[in-house]
C-alpha cells in the first residue's frame, strides 16, 4: 500500500474509531475517574509526540488535567525516574515497540500509577506493559511516514476527552470529523498546483498556535522526512520572540490558521510578514479573510469545531508533502535513512 493510499484511508479510520472504540474509551475514562489522577505524564516520540501535544491541549481545555511531556531518558539513560504515582502515565506509539517508551510505562506501573498505552498493535510490548490500552485500529501502515495512525491517535485523544467531560455536544462535534476529512481529500488537485509552486523551496517555517500547533509540528516533520526541506516549526507566539528575523523576501511561511479564538493575531502576523518582509505564504484555513492574504491558499472544510480541526487540517498538509516530494523527483516510499519502526533506548 502506498503513502497516498494510506492518506486516503483516514476518513474510514476515523469513522471506524467512532463506531467501534467508544465502549473501550468509556471504560478507560471510568478507570481514570476512579483513580482520581492529578495530572497526565505523557511519553512518545516523533509523530506520536505531536499527537500527544494535541492531547495536552484537549485534556487541559476540557478536562482540567495538566499534561507533562515526559523525558524517557530519565528512565533509561540516567536511571533517575521522577515520581509519577499520582499521574495517568500515557505512552503513545504506533508500533508499540520503542524500548524507552515501554520503560516509562513499566516504571509508572511499578510506582502504582495508572498506565495507558495508545498503539496500533494491541499485542505490542507497550500494550503489554500498560494496565489500560486503546487500539488505533488503523490496519497495517506500511509507508514509512505515518499518516493514518497519527489521525487515529488524535481521534482517540479527542474521544477520551469527550468521555471524561461527559459532554454530549463534544460527541456531536466528533461525528462531523470523518466527513470533513473526506472533504479535505478533495483539495488534491489544488494541492498538486501548490506543491509545484513551492517545488524549489529548500527551507521554510511552519506556524500554528493552540490546538493547531500539533499540525504545524507534524507538517514540519513530514516536509523533512519526505521532501528533505529544512522546516522549522513554531507557535506563532514563540516565532515573534526572535525567529521572525529569518524572514526575507521570498521566504516561505506555511501556516495552519483555521477559525479559532486565536485567529486574529495569527492573521495579523501573516499580513505583516507578507507586506513588510515579502514572505511567500501557503495558508490552510477555513476563513475567507485569512485565505485572501495567502500567496497560495487551501480552503479547509467549514463547520469543524476548532478543537477538532487538527484531525482535518493535517490531511491537506500530508498531501502537500507527498506531492512536493514527487515534484522534487524523490520517492515518498523510501525516505533516506528511515525505517518504519525506530527503536530508541
Amino acid at each position: 500500500m502506498t503513502l497516498l493510499e494510506e492518506i486516503r484511508e483516514q476518513p474510514a479510520v476515523l469513522q471506524g474509531l467512532l463506531d467501534h472504540a467508544r465502549t473501550q474509551v468509556a471504560a478507560v475514562a471510568n478507570a481514570i475517574r476512579a483513580r482520581r489522577v492529578q495530572y497526565v505524564y505523557l511519553v512518545a516520540r516523533g509523530t506520536s509526540e505531536h499527537a500527544g501535544i494535541y492531547g495536552q491541549y484537549v485534556f487541559g481545555a476540557f478536562n482540567g488535567l495538566p499534561v507533562a511531556l515526559g523525558a524517557p531518558s530519565l528512565f533509561t539513560v540516567y536511571e533517575r525516574p521522577p515520581q509519577v504515582a499520582n499521574a495517568l502515565v500515557v505512552g503513545v506509539s504506533q508500533s508499540g515497540q520503542s524500548p524507552d517508551i515501554v520503560a516509562v510505562l513499566a516504571e509508572g506501573r511499578r510506582q502504582g500509577a495508572l498506565t495507558l498505552a495508545i498503539t496500533n498493535d494491541p499485542q505490542s510490548p507497550l500494550a503489554e506493559a500498560a494496565e489500560l490500552s486503546l487500539a488505533i485500529q488503523a490496519g497495517p501502515e506500511r509507508a514509512v511516514a505515518a499518516t493514518k495512525t497519527y489521525t487515529g491517535e488524535l481521534m482517540l485523544f479527542a474521544m477520551l476527552s469527550a468521555a471524561l467531560a461527559d459532554d454530549p455536544a463534544m460527541w456531536v462535534a466528533l461525528e462531523r470529523v470523518p466527513a470533513a476529512a473526506a472533504e479535505a481529500l478533495l483539495l488534491d488537485p489544488e494541492i498538486v498546483a501548490a506543491a509545484e509552486h513551492f517545488r524549489a523551496m529548500r527551507e521554510c517555517v511552519v506556524l500554528g498556535r493552540g490546538f493547531h500547533f500539533a499540525t504545524a509540528l507534524e507538517w514540519s516533520l513530514k516536509l523533512k522526512e519526505l521532501a528533505y526541506v529544512i522546516a522549522e516549526r513554531y507557535s506563532t507566539a514563540e516565532f515573534q520572540h526572535g525567529p521572525i528575523a529569518l524572514v526575507e523576501p521570498g521566504f516561505a511561511i506555511l501556516a495552519v490558521a483555521p477559525t479559532d479564538p486565536g485567529l486574529a493575531p495569527v492573521r495579523d502576523l501573516l499580513i505583516r510578514m507578507r507586506a513588510n518582509q515579502g514572505a511567500q505564504l501557503l495558508i490552510l484555513s477555513d476563513d475567507p479573510a485569512t485565505l485572501k492574504e495567502a500567496t497560495v491558499g487551501l480552503r479547509l472544510p467549514t463547520g469543524v469545531a476548532p478543537w477538532l480541526m487538527p484531525l482535518v487540517s493535517i490531511i491537506p498538509a500530508q498531501l502537500f508533502c507527498h506531492h512536493l516530494t514527487i515534484a522534487r523527483g524523490l520517492n515518498p516510499a523510501t525516505p533516506r535513512g528511515l525505517n518504519k519502526v525506530t527503536l530508541t533506548h
